[in-house]
């Protein structure tokens, strides 16, 4: 039987965690939504806002959301952004 990630029991630990680093994110014009936690324990987001289309989004994504997350529910084996732009598909010259 499938949970949907609204009822998921992480759930409130996710977001708790997503809520230390949100002001962070929107500092810069971003934000992110949970939209699935796998069977196997993989976190999937959506980069809201500056966060779909910023260069460093990859890096943040690991250095600050994954590990934020990964310490408060450390159930969660890794994070992962349905619409993470890779760094070899970035504009060239794209400075913040």
């Amino acid at each position: 039987m499938e949970v949907s990630v609204d009822n998921h029991p992480l759930l409130p630990r996710i977001e708790q965690a997503l809520d230390g680093i949100r002001p962070y994110l929107a500092a810069d014009g971003g934000n992110v939504r949970v939209l699935e936690i796998t069977d196997d324990m993989v976190l999937r987001l959506e980069l809201l806002g500056a966060c779909g289309t910023c260069p460093m989004s990859a890096m943040t994504l690991k250095a600050g959301v994954e590990e934020s997350v990964k310490k408060a529910v450390p159930e969660i084996r890794s994070v992962e952004a349905i619409n993470l732009t890779p760094m070899s598909e970035q504009p060239a010259g794209q400075v913040r």
